[in-house]
């Protein structure tokens, strides 16, 4: 009797904590996973439109870029890989520009006088506006940069690239997405 009393209490200690360790998962999981949700989430949907002021003082309004197969770049000035790809994405903008390509760059710097230093020292040729927790919210959460989004002549979010890729993968999409009229 004694044993089995004692095997009912580890039994009911066991299932307590498994019910503990269920309920916790049941928790975290929600709270960690939204953001890497949302974003792939975005891959087929329409892109969130946002209208921001480029650092020239020009409006970006990317509803009005229908028509035009948009890289969408998430950056800042302390992320090397970001420092890389961009004049590549530069490149491109004069190579693909016009084919129907259009990149917009938003720093995701808090201060705007180390971007405004980069991207003269850079010479991009192309828009760059400040981003904010709202907008990178938008794309699902901006965690990892350089984050890089492919959105075709539609407006629907065709590719995600997130972190140092390799910039020949992204070209080869984008140059599907520019070859579908």
């Amino acid at each position: 009797m004694r044993l089995s009393a004692r095997t009912s209490r580890v039994h009911r200690m066991v299932r307590g904590v498994l019910a503990g360790v269920f309920l916790l998962g049941v928790c975290l999981v929600p709270c960690a996973a939204p953001t890497a949700l949302a974003a792939d989430s975005l891959i087929g949907r329409p892109a969130p439109v946002f209208s921001r002021t480029d650092l020239n003082g020009d409006k970006i309004d990317l509803g009005q870029l229908r028509g035009k197969v948009v890289l969408l770049n998430f950056w800042a000035t302390w992320c090397a890989p970001c420092q890389i790809e961009m004049p590549v994405f530069a490149g491109w903008q004069q190579k693909y520009g016009g084919q129907g390509l259009q990149v917009v760059g938003v720093s995701m710097d808090d201060d705007e006088g180390p971007v405004r230093e980069l991207v003269a020292k850079l010479k991009l040729g192309y828009p760059i506006a400040m981003g904010d927790v709202q907008l990178g919210e938008q794309y699902g959460g901006v965690l990892g940069l350089p984050l890089t989004y492919l959105i075709d002549r539609d407006g629907v979010v065709r590719a995600r690239f997130q972190g140092e890729t390799d910039a020949k993968t992204i070209e080869t999409e984008l140059k599907r997405m520019l070859d579908r009229q």
